[in-house]
């Protein structure tokens, strides 16, 4: 039965293709995408989650300084977390920008400047453009991040002299790789409401996985979780959910997004001395045992998943019968099959020596609109990339709380269209196939409709 229904949605998706290239496509979808909705809310200061702590407060605020700090190779302040010697930008806050700190890419991309920061020679990879997304470079012959830019030529990395990758021939960046096979890209994931996704028990994945599982077979949708090599469980952070936790994930981001070594990652990625930070000591982020406050003993890496795990999760537009309506249809067409509208978190974090739960996080409704699994997305999609179980062109199902206010989609990027991003998610393997179809078969209102559903969000 199975292999019937998948026959049945490659056979659809080429159907799809075969009206795109007809133009047939235009005709079906007169809906637009309004575009990214605005707020009142857009470039303030991020927002704490509600029922916070004086203490937890104190923490977020502590780690938004932190995530916001832009960083220097050596420090006049004796900071011994020296950016580089290879890294992609020099502060957490430049990635994640977008509607305020703590968000996605942000519209105008500031990578540009961050590659001649300090007096660096580095040149701009071609696929990094005012107007697009930040990208990372990873190669699909080895897997692994190539950082863009080298402090070579900085002010502050006096006798540097490492090359940048090389990253030609170039392209024109339409198929998601340009002109050369090898590199693929990942832009930033959305950290609002993280902490949620992170105090969400292991059990209320599985219990949700195994739900609507008829359907979800007649759809051809059969997604599975990414685990830990160590202990087995469910990790859920990353394009491919890749990292267990925010802690993992502030540890690796500094070191590879950064090059500023931790005591998760103490090995640094270059270690030419001439390129090294303050005193050329390792790891570069580390505890302070002589702080006189509660916050200072902190790493940065802690301080970065602090922030993140306190972080408010996005708030959605208020309704109108467009987006209710819309709203209705998402679950109709099937796009609900992967995207869970909401996951309860459990008990969460401990609250100091009383043991207490924080009540932030706990038994709070996370409205993510993601079941936290690795779905195949077809060749369309596929970056070559294994991470984990995760394979070639399998990816987390992506949460679209707060997607209204997103500039860019998809894992690398390549569209800031809504309708676009649908009709992406349809190609030969995908598990979306029979879900692209049945949007397209609407009719231009309920499309409309269904598309102002999402920017509501």
């Amino acid at each position: 039965m199975r292999r019937n229904y998948t026959a049945i949605h490659v056979i659809c998706a080429a159907l799809l293709f075969a009206l795109s290239a007809l133009g047939a496509t235009a005709a079906l979808a007169q809906a637009i995408d309004p575009g990214v909705r605005q707020a009142a809310t857009d470039n303030g200061p991020p927002p704490p989650l509600t029922g916070l702590t004086t203490d937890e407060r104190t923490f977020f605020d502590d780690g938004l300084e932190r995530f916001s700090s832009v960083k220097l190779v050596r420090s006049t302040s004796g900071d011994n977390s020296g950016l580089g010697p290879r890294f992609n930008s020099n502060q957490c806050s430049s990635c994640h920008l977008q509607p305020f700190v703590g968000g996605s890419s942000p519209a105008i991309n500031p990578l540009s400047a961050v590659a001649s920061a300090g007096g660096a020679t580095n040149a701009v990879p071609w696929f990094i453009v005012q107007n697009g997304p930040i990208r990372e470079a990873r190669f699909v012959s080895d897997g692994g991040v190539h950082d863009l830019f080298v402090v070579t030529g900085r002010s502050d990395a006096p006798g540097c002299n490492i090359a940048q990758p090389v990253f030609t021939p170039a392209g024109n960046g339409l198929s998601g790789r340009g002109g050369n096979p090898n590199i693929v890209f990942r832009i930033p994931t959305p950290l609002l409401g993280a902490g949620l996704i992170e105090a969400i028990p292991e059990s209320t994945i599985l219990d949700n996985a195994r739900a609507n599982t008829l359907i979800k077979g007649l759809f051809g949708v059969s997604g599975r979780p990414n685990r830990s090599g160590n202990d087995g469980t469910i990790t859920r952070f990353g394009w491919k959910a890749q990292n267990k936790s925010l802690l993992l994930f502030s540890g690796e981001a500094y070191n590879v997004e950064m090059g500023i070594s931790n005591l998760l990652f103490p090995q640094e990625r270059d270690e030419t001395p001439a390129c090294q930070g303050t005193g050329n000591l390792t790891p570069n982020d580390t505890a302070t045992f002589a702080s006189t406050t509660a916050t200072d003993v902190l790493s940065d890496m802690e301080g970065f998943a602090d922030f993140m795990r306190t972080l408010a999760a996005p708030a959605p537009a208020q309704p109108t019968a467009s987006s209710e309506h819309g709203r209705a249809l998402f679950t109709i067409v099937g796009c609900a099959l992967c995207h869970t509208p909401a996951l309860t978190t459990g008990p969460a974090i401990g609250n100091g020596d009383e043991g207490l739960a924080s009540a932030a996080l706990s038994n709070q409704q996370a409205r993510l609109f993601s079941d936290l699994l690795l779905h195949r997305m077809g060749a369309g999609l596929a970056d070559g990339i294994t991470q984990g179980a995760a394979g070639p062109d399998e990816f987390r199902t992506a949460p679209l709380w707060g997607v209204g206010q997103r500039v860019f989609f998809l894992h690398d990027g390549r569209t800031s269209n809504l309708i676009q991003a649908i009709r992406f998610h349809a190609s030969p393997g995908s598990e979306a196939n029979l879900v692209v179809w049945n949007y397209f078969l609407l009719g231009s209102q309920d499309q409309q409709d269904l598309i102002n559903f999402l920017r509501s969000l």
